[in-house]
This record gives C-alpha cells, sequence and structure tokens, in this order.
C-alpha cells in the first residue's frame, strides 16, 4: 500500500501518523487515503489510453458517497447492482449516461427506475428479464438500451465464491443462449440492443482466462454479425494483499484488448472495483486482550468480522501491522481474531510478529474494496467511522453509528 509509510518508527498514512488517527477518533475505524485513490484510478485510465473506455467503478466495492464524489471529480462512471447503488451514483453527481446496471435479479421496481433515470444500460442476465424490461418500457412508452450477458463458461482461475464465468454459475446466458436472446431482442420494439457484458469473477491476477474471454467474444461477434455499441468487460482485476502475492499485468490486458479492437466500431466498458479502492484503506483497531492458551496466543482486536468480512466468507488473508515499531519480536502460534462470537471471527495467523501488548494499535491494510460495504451490525454492533486523510488533513467521511440508534427496533 503505496500511502503507508514508517517514519520515525510510526506508521503513517500520507503525512498523519497512525496513531495520532487512533488516539483521536474511536477503533476500530477505516481510513482511507484520497491520494492512493487518486492514482489508482489516473493509473488505470492512463494503462487503458489508447482505448478510450467508459470506466464504470464498481460501486458494489465500495459505496461511501465521498469516494464515489471523489471519483465522479476524475471522470468515473458507476456500474451498479441494486436500485440503492443506482441511486447513490446519481446523488454523487455521476451521469446517467455513465451508468450501467448489472445483476441477475433486478426487480420490477427497480427496472422501472432504471428506464426513466435514462442510464446508459441495463445488463439482462436473462429472458424473462428481457421481456419485463421490454413490458415496462412499453408501459412507459420508452425504447430502452439494454445490454445481455454473456456466460462465457470460462474459469477466473479465483476462489470459488467469487466465480462467475462458468456454466454452473447464475450469472448470464450460454453461448447458444444468447445468440438465440439476441435474435428475439431484435423484433422488440421497445428495446434496443446496444451491449454485450460479461464477467468472470474477482481478484483475477492470471492474464489467460482474459485473452479466453476476447478470443471466444472474436468468434461470437463473427458468428452473429451483430454491431454492438459496447462491450462491457466487466472487472475482476486482481491486486496484491501482501508484498509476495501477485496481481494482474494490466499493461499486457491493455495490449490484448487493444488487438480485440482493431477493424471494430465498438466502445469498451471496465467496471473496476477492487483493482481502484483496494489498497486505498487500512482498519485501525486496537488489542484489547492477548489470550494464552497452551503454546498459542490469540490477539484480540476490536475489529470483528461485521466490520471485514473478506476473512471470514472467503478465507481472505490482510496483512497487519503494528502502528508503532518495535525490534523485538514474539514467535509461536499467534491468531490474530476479533470479538464477534463466531468461530470464524479471525484474521490471520503469525509464525512471529513485533511485540505487542494490550492496548496497541495495529493496521489491517487493503481493506478499502468489499469492507464497508460488506460489513453488518451482527452482534448488535455498531457499523465503525470511516476517515479520509489527504497530505496532513484528516476527515470523517462517515460517522460510527450510534448504538442507541441501532437498539431501538
Amino acid at each position: 500500500m503505496n500511502s503507508i509509510k514508517l517514519r520515525k518508527n510510526n506508521l503513517c498514512i500520507e503525512n498523519i501518523s497512525l496513531l495520532t488517527l487512533a488516539k483521536k477518533y474511536h477503533t476500530p475505524f477505516y481510513c482511507y487515503s484520497l491520494t492512493q485513490l487518486k492514482n489508482n484510478f489516473v493509473s488505470f485510465k492512463n494503462t487503458f489510453k489508447s482505448i478510450k473506455p467508459l470506466i464504470c467503478f464498481s460501486i458494489k466495492s465500495n459505496s461511501n458517497l465521498f469516494i464515489l464524489k471523489e471519483l465522479k471529480k476524475i471522470g468515473s462512471g458507476a456500474d451498479v447492482v441494486s436500485v440503492g447503488e443506482l441511486l447513490k451514483a446519481l446523488r454523487a453527481g455521476i451521469k446517467p449516461e455513465k451508468i450501467v446496471f448489472s445483476g441477475v435479479g433486478k426487480t420490477e421496481e427497480e427496472i422501472k427506475i432504471a428506464i426513466k433515470k435514462k442510464i446508459l444500460l441495463i445488463n439482462a442476465e436473462s429472458e424473462s428479464e428481457v421481456n419485463l424490461i421490454n413490458k415496462i418500457s412499453k408501459k412507459l412508452s420508452k425504447k430502452t438500451s439494454i445490454g445481455i450477458r454473456l456466460n462465457p463458461n470460462i474459469s477466473g482461475k479465483t476462489h470459488k465464491k467469487i466465480s462467475t464465468g462458468s456454466k454452473y454459475e447464475k450469472f448470464g446466458l450460454l453461448y447458444n443462449d444468447f445468440i438465440n436472446l439476441c435474435k428475439k431482442v431484435k423484433k422488440m420494439k421497445n428495446l434496443k440492443l446496444e451491449g454485450l457484458s460479461v464477467h468472470i469473477g474477482s481478484q483475477i491476477t492470471d492474464i489467460e482466462p482474459f485473452e479466453k474471454v476476447l478470443s471466444l467474444l472474436n468468434k461470437l461477434l463473427k458468428k452473429t454479425n451483430i454491431n454492438f455499441k459496447y462491450i462491457d468487460l466487466g472487472g475482476g482485476m486482481g491486486i496484491s494483499y501482501a508484498k509476495k502475492e501477485k496481481e494482474i499485468n494490466l499493461k499486457k490486458y491493455s495490449q490484448l484488448v487493444k488487438n480485440f479492437l482493431k477493424k471494430k466500431n465498438i466502445r469498451i466498458i471496465f467496471e473496476p472495483g477492487r483493482i481502484i479502492v483496494g489498497n486505498t484503506a487500512s482498519i485501525i483497531s486496537k488489542v484489547i486482550y492477548i489470550k494464552k492458551s497452551g503454546n498459542k496466543r490469540f490477539i484480540v482486536l476490536d475489529v470483528g468480522m461485521n466490520n471485514l468480512m473478506r476473512p471470514a466468507l472467503y478465507g481472505a488473508k490482510h496483512q497487519i501491522l503494528p502502528i508503532k515499531k518495535t525490534n523485538k519480536k514474539i514467535s509461536g502460534e499467534i491468531e490474530f481474531v476479533g470479538p464477534i462470537c463466531e468461530s470464524s471471527d479471525k484474521f490471520l495467523n503469525q509464525k512471529s510478529f513485533p511485540r505487542i501488548k494490550e492496548g496497541d494499535y495495529v493496521c489491517l491494510t487493503h481493506a478499502g474494496a468489499y469492507g464497508m460495504s460488506l460489513s453488518s451490525n451482527y452482534n448488535v454492533r455498531p457499523m465503525i467511522a470511516e476517515i479520509l486523510v489527504t497530505g496532513s488533513k484528516h476527515r470523517l467521511i462517515r460517522k460510527r453509528q450510534n448504538l442507541n440508534d441501532l437498539i431501538k427496533n
């Protein structure tokens, strides 16, 4: 995480000591770097500048309104999967013509709102959904632009719980079903087929699955001769959560897409989430207890799986750092756990760690994507605060949930 640096034995985010923030704000809390966020978006945009894609940030990865407003300022659109995300994107100032609506289970009310808001594309994922969009469009006397999601039956070589591209998943239509539905849409007077959508999963670090998708799309376009205005390649580009972990080669991916687009009058849409916001945030947490059990030490933190669900849900690992450096070590079996009444409420196992004591603070890195957005009130615990740092300044961008409000119902 580029925004976190060690200065005079203190971990800092941009120009502010995390210890200073920990003493000011009630732990645990999310802490974001605005500079990192902007750098990530600009870097992504520059990598693909030769193909000039529409970049629609995946709001499911992080739906903080302040974050969305900042991304809007530097040119981002939005990929949404619910009417709540759609309305939040609009509230952030993102223009309707830069919003795509994905998801397998859009309700009639959600579709109606999307049509009325005149968003760029509704990416349909079944024949039933296409029929419903057409029916609603007819009632509203509208002609609605849609995309249809292809299920390419290609594995993203990622965790099974975030894989979406195989024929065994609920997403999109298989090759022949896709072609047949495209033919039917051409006869529907209230629909305009403008897009082809495909997304094979999340946290993909191998370029090969994307290469296979582009090859399949070439085959499909030649066979059908449909003139799609947009091809939405989704997101899913993986990041490195630790120093030795692999991350995707975006430059190579950019060249593959550039080659794919030769002699094609098509605009590419990307839906990046994790690669834009993943490394922008850390969770600052306090050590409540250190509990010894035989040869094992449980380091009990005040952050729980309700605040950071990824380790319990996917077995994801977030690097944990002490916010004050010491050269002394503890060794043996060390497990960082939270206070939630579940055995799965654990974050990381270590064989050694800098010496730490009760009351000290730690930092869980790379928590900007699917951290706060997956949070819950499990065990009737308030949602934690979100802090934004810019240079030497910091501000609250979401208040800690009030416990009194939480216990009313």
